[in-house]
C-alpha cells in the first residue's frame, strides 16, 4: 500500500527520494511528500495527487540536504487532503508510516489530557505525537517505550530534529527493506526503490529498530542486542522494473509470461520428465500423512487456488478447500498435523494471508507458501516456500504472477501425487511434458492480441458484464471478472454457468455482454446449452474455446479459439486472453491501466 523511502548519505536527497517514490508508484496512493534535514531544521514538502505534482512543487526549491524520508499515502484514516498527507511532524518528531494503528483513538484521548491535539485526521500523526511525548533525547529507548503502547501494523521511518542525518526505522507487520552502498544507507517499503543502489539487501526483522547513518546501518532488537540481518540478493536489475518500450507495465508483464513460466518451471524438472522441488527444500516427506489440503489467499492469488483445488483433488483424491484469507481466521478453521495449508501471495506481505498463515502454524498444520518475493514475511514464517520466478510485477493488476502461481501449483500437485503413489512415473512424465508445452501455447496466445483489441473495442460503453464457465472455467471466470473490474471499472460478475437459472438470468437483457468460457470437454455440451440461454435473452456473447471447434455461429458474436492444450492446462492460455481483454477494454475506456483508483499492489493491512 503506502510507499516508503528513506536515505542518508552522500547524494542530493531530493533526487533520491523523488526517484524512489516514482519507483513505488505502482503500490497505489493519493498523496505524496518528503521531509529532509537542512541547517535550520527539518523541512517538509507534500501534496495531494501524483508524485509528478510533488516534483513540480519541489522544482525550483532550494534544497541542500543529504538525509530525508519520502512517502506515498493510500488513504485509510482521514480523507485525501494536504493535511492528512505524510510526512507528519509533531514537536521533535517527523514520521512516515505504512499500516494502521488500531488503538489510535485511545492514544489520542490520552494525549489530549496532556494538552496535545492533532491537526490531521490520521492515526499516523497520533503515532508521531506519542513518540514526541516520550522523547527524552534517547531515540531508541523512546521507540521501545512507544512500541509498548502501539497496537496494530506499522512500518515507521522517523527523523528526530536534534539528530541530523540519522533515520530510525521500525516495523511490525508492514514491510521494510534496506541496503548499504557507497552512496549511503537506503530503506524502503519495496526493493524496487533500492535496486539502483545495491542488489544486496535485507528485510528489517519485525519489532527490531534500524538506525541509518551515512556510513552504517545498525539493527538492534528490543533487548538492545545488535543483530546481523540476513542478507538477500536480487538477480534482476532496474531494467526489469521499467516499461521496456511497452505502453504500460501491465502489457509488458502480460508479454513476459512465457519467460516467467520458463523460469518457474524448467529448473524444477528432473531429467526432463519429473518434478523435483528438493532444491526448494520441499522433500517428499512433507506429504506423508497429509489427508487434507487447505488453500488460503486473497484476490487473484485465491483464484489461482481455485484452479489448484480442481487439480489437486483430481490427482490426489483427497479433499481440498479454498478459503478467502480475510475470512479464514474468523471461522475457527479445523486443521491439525495432517493438514497441509498452502498460502499464496505475490508480495508475501498480504496482511490477511499472513494472519491465516500464523493461525495455521499455531494449529500445527504443515504450511507451504507460494510467493514471489524472497525474504517476505510469509516466506519467512512458512515451514516451506515455493518461489515463483516472475520477477518484479509493477502493475496493480496481477498477470505474470498469477500464471507463475499456477505453474507452482501444478508442479507441487505432481510431486505430491508422486509421493503418495497416486500417479505413476510415466503418467507424471506425461503431465510434465504438457506443462512444459504451456510456454509455447502462451506465446501463441499472445499472437491473438490484435483480435482481442478489436473485440475489446465493443465493450468500451459497457456498464455491466458477466463471465460464465464450469469447472476450471468457473475458476477462470472469477479471475477474468476481477481483472476486468479492477482496471476498467465495469461492473463485472462471474457465475458458474449452471447457476444461471437460479437468479442470474434476470440480469441478462438485450446487448449485455457475456464472456463464456468453454474450454473443458467434459462439460462442453452443457456450456453450449447455457450460452443458448443467454443468447435467447439478447446477450452479446464472446465465446472462448480450447482450440478451433466447430460451433454454431448463431450463438456468439465473437469467438476466440485458444491454442489447443489438454483441458487441464487450458487455464494458462485462458488467463492470458482474459488479461488482454481487460487491458484493451481499459485502454478503449481511457483509464489508467497500471494504477486503478482506490487499489494498491500490496495489501499490507486488513
Amino acid at each position: 500500500m503506502c510507499g516508503i523511502i528513506g536515505f542518508t548519505g552522500y547524494l542530493d536527497v531530493k533526487n533520491v527520494l523523488l526517484e524512489g517514490l516514482e519507483a513505488l508508484e505502482y503500490r497505489g496512493y493519493d498523496s505524496a511528500g518528503i521531509a529532509f534535514f537542512e541547517q535550520d531544521g527539518i523541512k517538509t514538502i507534500k501534496t495531494t495527487g501524483k508524485v509528478t505534482n510533488l516534483c513540480d512543487k519541489v522544482e525550483g526549491t532550494s534544497i541542500n540536504s543529504t538525509c530525508g524520508i519520502g512517502h506515498t499515502r493510500w488513504a485509510k484514516h482521514g480523507g485525501v487532503s494536504y493535511t492528512n498527507s505524510h510526512p507528519h511532524t509533531f514537536g521533535n518528531v517527523t514520521l512516515i508510516h505504512n499500516g494502521i494503528i488500531e488503538n489510535y483513538h485511545e492514544l489520542e484521548t490520552a494525549l489530549a489530557h496532556q494538552g496535545k491535539y492533532p491537526v490531521s485526521q490520521t492515526d499516523t500523526e497520533i503515532a508521531a505525537m506519542l513518540i514526541d511525548s516520550l522523547y527524552d533525547g534517547d531515540a531508541i529507548e523512546t521507540i521501545k517505550k512507544a512500541i509498548k503502547q502501539l497496537e496494530g501494523a506499522y512500518a515507521f521511518c522517523i527523523l528526530f530534529a536534534d539528530q541530523p542525518d540519522v533515520i530510525y526505522c521500525l516495523r511490525n507487520g508492514s514491510p521494510l527493506v534496506a541496503c548499504k552502498s557507497k552512496e549511503g544507507s537506503v530503506i524502503a517499503s519495496d526493493m524496487v526503490a533500492l535496486i539502483k543502489y545495491s542488489k544486496e539487501y535485507f528485510v528489517l526483522p519485525e519489532l527490531h529498530i534500524a538506525k541509518l547513518t551515512k556510513d552504517n546501518i545498525v539493527v538492534s532488537n528490543l533487548e538492545g542486542a545488535i543483530i546481523k540481518p540476513q542478507m538477500l540478493f536480487v538477480k534482476w536489475d532496474m531494467t526489469a522494473a521499467r516499461k521496456g518500450g511497452y505502453a504500460h507495465f501491465m502489457l509488458k508483464e502480460i508479454h513476459e509470461q512465457p519467460s516467467s513460466l520458463r523460469s518457474t518451471i524448467m529448473p524444477r524438472i528432473r531429467n526432463g520428465s519429473l518434478p523435483d522441488l528438493t532444491a526448494d527444500g520441499i522433500p517428499n516427506e512433507i506429504f506423508h500423512g497429509i489427508n487434507r489440503v487447505l488453500i488460503t489467499a486473497c484476490g487473484t492469488a485465491m483464484h489461482a487456488g481455485l484452479v489448484g483445488r480442481v487439480l489437486l483433488e483430481k490427482l490426489l483424491r483427497i479433499p481440498v478447500t479454498v478459503e478467502i484469507a480475510s475470512e479464514f481466521r474468523y471461522q475457527d478453521p479445523i486443521m491439525d498435523e495432517s493438514t497441509l495449508v498452502i498460502t499464496i501471495s505475490q508480495s508475501g506481505e498480504t496482511a490477511d494471508t499472513l494472519a491465516a498463515l500464523r493461525l495455521s502454524n499455531e494449529k500445527h498444520a504443515k504450511t507451504l507458501s507460494i510467493v514471489n518475493v524472497k525474504g517476505s514475511s510469509i516466506a519467512r514464517e512458512s515451514n516451506y516456500v515455493l518461489y515463483t520466478h516472475a520477477g518484479p510485477e509493477i502493475a496493480v493488476a496481477s498477470t505474470k504472477a498469477y500464471t507463475a502461481q499456477l505453474s507452482c501449483i501444478y508442479l507441487l500437485a505432481l510431486q505430491f501425487a508422486l509421493a503418495k503413489n497416486a500417479i505413476t512415473e510415466p503418467e507424471c512424465a506425461s503431465f510434465v511434458s504438457q506443462l512444459q508445452s504451456v510456454t509455447t501455447a502462451v506465446e501463441n496466445t499472445l499472437s491473438l492480441e490484435k483480435a482481442i483489441d478489436e473485440i475489446s473495442s465493443h465493450l468500451k460503453e459497457t456498464e455491466d458484464l458477466f463471465f460464465i464457465g464450469r469447472g476450471l472455467d468457473y475458476a477462470l471466470s472469477c479471475e477474468g471478472s476481477i481483472k476486468l473490474k479492477e482496471i476498467s471499472y465495469i461492473h463485472s460478475e462471474a457465475y458458474a454457468a449452471g447457476e444461471l437459472k437460479h437468479g442470474t438470468l434476470s440480469l441478462i437483457t438485450e446487448g449485455v455482454p457475456v464472456i463464456a468460457l468453454a474450454t473443458q470437454t467434459n462439460v462442453y455440451s452443457k456450456m453450449i446449452s447455457n450460452i443458448r440461454e443467454v443468447r435467447a435473452r439478447g446477450a452479446m456473447v464472446i465465446l472462448v474455446t480450447n482450440g478451433e471447434i466447430a460451433v454454431d455461429s448463431s450463438i456468439y458474436d465473437y469467438h476466440i479459439a485458444l491454442p489447443e492444450l489438454d483441458d487441464l492446462f487450458a487455464p494458462f492460455t485462458t488467463a492470458v486472453v482474459l488479461q488482454l481483454l481487460a487491458y484493451y477494454t481499459t485502454i478503449h475506456r481511457g483509464y489508467n491501466v497500471d494504477q486503478p483508483r482506490n487499489l494498491a499492489k500490496s495489501v499490507t493491512v486488513e
